[in-house]
């Protein structure tokens, strides 16, 4: 059996996530934090690359950290969760699935069919537009964008520009870990915007 606690902290600074299991009498602790790969110098020297894959594949990990984005977005009648490419779509679709919401995926130009809408970003010279289709979002419906990673915000940024393009209500932009020194939160709230992590550093 599994559980999940939470530590009372206030704010993402500190926040810690753990997950329980019982196995045969005893109960075993872990931050799942520790599942989480560092690379060293990427994607450029100085800099420490998180990556989730390593706690996605973690069955019970990753089972811990959507049931904690579930229990804060399950009694707020949430109608969409948005989600950028890639690792966005995992956590996402997870959700959706949970609290039997809607997924909207935001893509790359040119990878979406059907009629869609697109915003530029400042992510980077090659950078390329993103977009989503018009109508996966409906006027007034309440929307969760949810990536990994939060960094510089300036592909968050676009896509909730795109979700708020359509008229949906955007109630907040998730992540499960911010890269604090980068800016991405101040970008966002900048812009009005309400943003909830788990972890940053």
């Amino acid at each position: 059996r599994e559980t999940v606690t939470t530590c009372k902290q206030p704010g993402p600074c500190g926040r810690r996530l753990r997950y329980h299991l019982k196995r045969t009498g005893h109960l075993h602790t872990m931050d799942i934090r520790s599942l989480i790969r560092k690379i060293p110098d990427y994607p450029s020297p100085g800099t420490t690359y998180y990556d989730l894959t390593t706690l996605m594949r973690d069955g019970a990990g990753f089972h811990a950290l959507v049931d904690e984005l579930a229990a804060r977005y399950a009694p707020r009648g949430i109608r969409k969760f948005a989600c950028m490419e890639w690792r966005g779509f995992v956590l996402g679709a997870a959700l959706a699935y949970r609290l039997r919401a809607g997924f909207v995926p935001i893509r790359r130009l040119g990878k979406l069919t059907g009629l869609t809408i697109s915003r530029g970003h400042e992510f980077g010279p090659t950078s390329e537009p993103l977009e989503m289709s018009v109508d996966a979002i409906a006027p007034g419906e309440t929307v969760v964008l949810v990536d990994d990673m939060l960094a510089t915000g300036a592909v968050s940024d676009a896509a909730a520009m795109l979700i708020k393009d359509v008229g949906g209500n955007l109630v907040e932009c998730c992540f499960v870990h911010e890269l604090a020194a980068l800016g991405g939160r101040k970008r966002l709230e900048k812009h009005g915007l309400t943003v909830f992590t788990l972890w940053d550093n």
